[in-house]
């Protein structure tokens, strides 16, 4: 395939919006974005989820819209049928439902658009600031899977507890996961309380109970899974793909402390389930089409994946060119008003594994998997230093070595959160093959506060 798989008309970078901030260069979300989204509406005295996506700097009502009639000369009933839903789950899984509203959409946004006089009366209707819109989970997310897709963040990690083993020999073979909360994955803004557990230091006889003191954020890119598959069904490399609903921005954050002495002999525990933020967007897989790329080029010397995780597509488009970055802000820093300090950016083109091989093993055993399921990358980090997408790997400096702490514009320095500070994320798309038009993400973002007394 000499082309990325969805890419048409819908991703023409000459397209424009009467919505004139969806033509600013520097907008998350142009009219060939419309990620999808959802929030909370008054009326009665009682609280209604409505549908969304965002357009510009405001956000397109599309429950509202359903309402005034705009769908209902429509020929696909699942389109008639939008302003019921709740959340974005019963349609992502439905093939080929989010290309049509997408077209839908475009068409009552464009500014050359053919929606007539009735069309152009419902504008001022159905937009709202997204700056004034109490953005929630556009999806509910019923289970949740954390991946390890990172060979460099694996790399470094395992140096760092395994000096002499630091891989671990089944990296190469096996997309590496565990089965992460759910019920604590929160829509980015919510306030993330420090956790308490149990810690041992290296030097101590025995572990002691109290508040985490290496917290941390992990950078990484979530999928949403769309079409679901039976329970003892495999998906397969060819169909992986279809399964994508779209990405959003993940943060998992970590109790460092606390995950050094439970993780042996099974995992992850408390150290990971007492939040995971993610962003209020899911960019469709029907957007992101100009910026699929290449799977990651194994080095010589690297087994090549077992067949059933191989595919030529895959290889060729299997990736996603996707530009991440973390600020920090402390407490003190918003007092003086100070601007946010950029301490790490990386590309999601590093990663070992794609999220259709991610798809795929995690089904290969006959796992079903169910609309709306999270499944996070992991931590994305480069080979430099500041591609490093955790605060673990950001401040170390090798091993044997003091960590080195980040220095913020305040004089505080960080080598792990403190109470008050607050980490955004944010990442794009751009460039593409044919120039096309900057895409973003949105902020996934979440402010410390204190652990209970």
């Amino acid at each position: 395939m000499d082309t990325p798989p969805l890419l048409n008309e819908t991703h023409d970078p000459s397209l424009k919006s009467w919505v004139e901030s969806a033509n600013d260069p520097a907008t998350d979300f142009p009219i060939q974005n419309l990620p999808l989204g959802a929030f909370v509406m008054e009326h009665d005295g009682h609280r209604h989820a409505h549908l969304a996506v965002a357009i510009g700097d405001q956000v397109l009502d599309i429950t509202s819209l359903a309402e005034a009639g705009y769908f209902q000369n429509d020929p696909d009933e699942e389109v008639r049928a939008i302003g019921r839903l709740p959340a974005w789950n019963a349609a992502m899984s439905v093939p080929g439902f989010i290309e049509k509203m997408r077209r839908r959409l475009q068409s009552f946004l464009r500014a050359d658009g053919s929606g007539g006089q009735s069309a152009r009366r419902l504008r001022s209707k159905v937009l709202r600031p997204i700056a004034e819109t109490p953005l929630i989970r556009p999806a509910m997310n019923f289970n949740y899977t954390d991946f390890y897709a990172s060979i460099h963040h694996a790399t470094n990690v395992g140096t760092m507890f395994r000096p002499d083993n630091a891989l671990l020999p089944n990296y190469k073979w096996v997309p590496i996961g565990y089965h992460g909360r759910a019920s604590s994955i929160i829509p980015s803004g919510v306030e993330i309380r420090r956790p308490s557990g149990q810690t041992k230091a290296d030097d101590a006889a025995a572990p002691v109970f109290g508040p985490c003191k290496m917290l941390d954020y992990e950078l990484e890119v979530g999928v949403l899974v769309g079409a679901s598959n039976r329970m003892g069904e495999p998906v397969s490399m060819g169909r992986a793909d279809h399964h994508i609903a779209g990405l959003c921005l993940v943060n998992d954050w970590s109790a460092r402390d606390m995950q050094k002495w439970e993780y042996q002999p099974l995992g992850p525990f408390l150290a990971k389930n007492f939040a995971t933020t993610v962003s209020p967007w899911i960019v469709t897989r029907e957007a992101l089409a100009p910026f699929r790329c290449a799977a990651y080029k194994r080095p010589d010397g690297d087994p090549q994946p077992l067949e059933y995780l191989r595919d030529e597509n895959n290889e060729q488009w299997g990736g996603f060119d996707i530009t991440l970055e973390v600020h920090l802000i402390s407490k003190s820093m918003r007092e003086q008003n100070l601007p946010p300090l950029r301490v790490s950016r990386g590309s999601f083109r590093d990663m070992y594994w794609t999220f259709a091989q991610m798809i795929v093993h995690h089904t290969s055993n006959g796992c079903n998997l169910q609309p709306g399921d999270l499944l996070a990358s992991g931590t994305v980090s480069g080979t430099s230093p500041d591609s490093r997408g955790c605060l673990l790997e950001r401040t170390w400096e090798g091993t044997g070595k003091p960590r080195k702490p980040i220095e913020l514009p305040t004089g505080e320095k960080r080598t792990f959160l403190e109470d008050g500070d607050e980490v955004v994320m944010t990442d794009w798309c751009e460039g593409g093959a044919g120039g096309h038009r900057r895409i973003g993400f949105g902020e996934c973002r979440g402010t410390i506060a204190s652990a209970n007394a």
